[in-house]
This record gives C-alpha cells, sequence and structure tokens, in this order.
C-alpha cells in the first residue's frame, strides 16, 4: 500500500540486531514472518512503508509480498528501532529503573519520553491529548507563540507571567516593546510628516483589515459584497502573526496540548510554507493525531461485530421483516435436519450436497409462494 498514513510498527532484533541498519515491520509481517523472532514495538508512527524482506534483511524473504523495494526513503528511523527511548536512551521496560514513570510519546518525532525527562511536570494524564518534546519545540519554534494561548500546564499558578520574546532566543525572554498609535502619530509630527487617514484605511476598518500601504486591498473589497470579503479576510489573515504580536514566553521544555488544538493553527499560504519547510505538514491533519487511529480501529471493529441480518432488517418494513425472518427460521430448521443426517452417519459433507440442498430449498419456496397468500388488512 505504500507509506500507511498511520500503523502498528514492530523492530526485529533477531534480523536487524543494534550496528545494523534499522527497519520496521507491519503487525501483519510481525506474525506472518517473524513470528518466533524477538520485536520491539513501536506503537504507531505515520507515513511509514513496512521493511520486512527488503535489502535490510541479508537473510529474509517477505511471505507476504516478496518482491519489494530495497529501500523505502520516505521511511524516519531513530532509537526506538533498537528498542532505546527517550533522551536516556533507555529500554522500556527498564529493568535497571525503579523509580515510576509514564513514557509519553512527542507528536512531530514520535519518539517516547520520561515524564522526569520532559523539562516540565506533565498534567495529569486526562487533562491533554498530546505532547511535543523539547527539541521538536526548539526546531518547530513557532508553536511558541500558540501555547501561550492552547497548551495545558500542571497548573494555572505554574505559568510564568508572559512578557514578549524577539528574535533573540538563545538570550533568554526579552521584552520587545511596540509603540502605540499616539507615539506613531508624534514621531511623524517631529519628521514633519503629518499623519492623515486615508479613504483606503477607513475603509479597511470597516472590514476588520489592517490599513495597507497600497489602496489595492480596498479598492478590491469595493467590488465584492460584504461576505465575500469577509471570506477573503479570513484565508489571508495569518493567526500567527496576531499570536506573534502578543506577549509569549519561550522555554526549554516539553509543551501538552489539549484536544483540537491542530484546528487552531494557521493556515495561510505562509504558514502553509513553513510548515512544509520544517516537514511538520501534518500538524494541521487532525486525522493523524494517535486519538483518530484508535477511534477508527475501534469503529471498524463494530462495523466487523455487526450483525447482517440485524441491518438488513432495520432497512425494511414491518411485512418485509416479518417475511425475512420466516424465511430465515426455515432455512435455518431444513439446513440443521439435512446436515444432521450427515452426523449421524458419520459423512462428509460435500461441495455437492450443499448445492443439492439449496436447489431443493429455493424449488420448495417457489411452491410455497406460487400459492394464494392473505394478509390481514
Amino acid at each position: 500500500q505504500g507509506a500507511v498514513k498511520r500503523q502498528a510498527l514492530y523492530a526485529c532484533s533477531t534480523c536487524t540486531p543494534p550496528g545494523a541498519e534499522p527497519a520496521g515491520i507491519c503487525l501483519a509481517c510481525s506474525y506472518e514472518c517473524h513470528g518466533t523472532h524477538r520485536l520491539f514495538e513501536l506503537y504507531t508512527k505515520r507515513n511509514f512503508r513496512c521493511d520486512c524482506g527488503n535489502s535490510k534483511f541479508k537473510n529474509l524473504q517477505c511471505k507476504l509480498l516478496p518482491e519489494k523495494n530495497k529501500v523505502n526513503s520516505g521511511n524516519k528511523y531513530n532509537d526506538n528501532f533498537y528498542g532505546l527511548y527517550c533522551t536516556c536512551k533507555r529500554p522500556y521496560p527498564d529493568p535497571e529503573d525503579e523509580i515510576p514513570d509514564e513514557m509519553i510519546q512527542c507528536i512531530v518525532c514520535e519518539d517516547w519520553f520520561h515524564g522526569r525527562h520532559l523539562g516540565a511536570v506533565p498534567p495529569e494524564s486526562g487533562d491533554f491529548h498530546e505532547m511535543v518534546c523539547q527539541a521538536c519545540m526548539k526546531r518547530c519554534h513557532f508553536l511558541w507563540a500558540y501555547a501561550s494561548q492552547l497548551a495545558v500546564s500542571k497548573k494555572a499558578h505554574d505559568i510564568p507571567p508572559l512578557t514578549k520574546a524577539n528574535s533573540l532566543e538563545d538570550e533568554g525572554i526579552v521584552l520587545k516593546v511596540e509603540e502605540s498609535e499616539e507615539q506613531k502619530k508624534e514621531i511623524k509630527k517631529e519628521s514633519g510628516v503629518e499623519h492623515h487617514d486615508t479613504k483606503e484605511e477607513k475603509q479597511s476598518e470597516q472590514f476588520n483589515e489592517p490599513s495597507t500601504s497600497s489602496g489595492y486591498c480596498s479598492k478590491f473589497l469595493q467590488k465584492f459584497p460584504m461576505e465575500i470579503a469577509e471570506t477573503i479576510s479570513e484565508f489571508s489573515f495569518c493567526k500567527l502573526k496576531e499570536l506573534q504580536s502578543k506577549p509569549f514566553v519561550k522555554k526549554d521544555t516539553a509543551t501538552f496540548w489539549p484536544s483540537n488544538w491542530r484546528s487552531k493553527l494557521c493556515t495561510c499560504e505562509d504558514c502553509l510554507k513553513m510548515y512544509s519547510e520544517l516537514e511538520v505538514q501534518f500538524l494541521t491533519d487532525e486525522c493523524d493525531t494517535v486519538l483518530a487511529y484508535e477511534n477508527k480501529g475501534t469503529s471498524d471493529q463494530e462495523t466487523e461485530r455487526r450483525d447482517p441480518l440485524m441491518d438488513t432488517l432495520n432497512s425494511m418494513n414491518r411485512v418485509q421483516q416479518v417475511e425475512l425472518i420466516c424465511e430465515y427460521n426455515d432455512l435455518k430448521t431444513e439446513l440443521t435436519d439435512y446436515l444432521r443426517r450427515f452426523a449421524d452417519e458419520g459423512t462428509v459433507v460435500k461441495r455437492e450436497d450443499i448445492q443439492h440442498f439449496f436447489e431443493e430449498f429455493q424449488s420448495r419456496k417457489r411452491r410455497r409462494t406460487n400459492r394464494m397468500q392473505y394478509y390481514c388488512s
């Protein structure tokens, strides 16, 4: 199927021991091709294609799909494929670790971390749905602007006073002061330029849009009804820039996020380009979450457990339901009686016997339906 959007994966230490190239195998191959091997459970990973039997496996051919690409270049690997997790690079469960601690998966790098190695005390497990580790927060620093509004902290008083951080990230928390409108006017007056509201600025205020140096945007909006103008504004507006203009704090810690926080991320053209450059496009896909994957599995299981007879009955009217139930009971009774003869005689039921039964059953059914039927009015 190529790179599956999200699937359960395993690593085989029998076929790819430490020192060999890392490789991941799917659930089906873990049963069919590696049933007696020592496996590491990797839980789920995104955009991964099963490596079983490719060039990473020297003496193994995949039983399910022998012809495979030599390398799956789109796959991403880390220490998890050798059974090591977290910044401490320890196995899980760790026989030498006596400290009780839960492991939490980062939704960006998909590594697993001990709660005590995240730089922050995790909130209660039911209070957050996803976590981004310290290293990924440093790489995806734009998330700090969202964290000030969306992230979950252990306690309300754990949130430090908010100050605005500028581009000097390595200097720590730095205050960035913005000029007020009065200050801007004063500066322009002192420089000999009197500030006048233009027609374009007034019109941009009407649409709740920031004024621009050119009148193109406002002239363009004049040609459209208010509804269309608001739609255009929504797509051109950058949520991230608005959040970055407000106070926020960058820290060297992991962050914890509530459900549906991904829907709050900006999807303007500039932000989408940034996600692509950072290789985190999946953050805007709410179906990428482990919760969505688990819910889909639960839904599929419920569908498999559903009784097809009951589904059919629910789609029929009352008369059809009664007729179907009667036919079903007749079939069940006659088939049971027919098969009992074979059981009593100790003979094998052949394909021809079953065909013969259904031919006879259909013939008896036609004889019944040819008679006059009466219904209560």
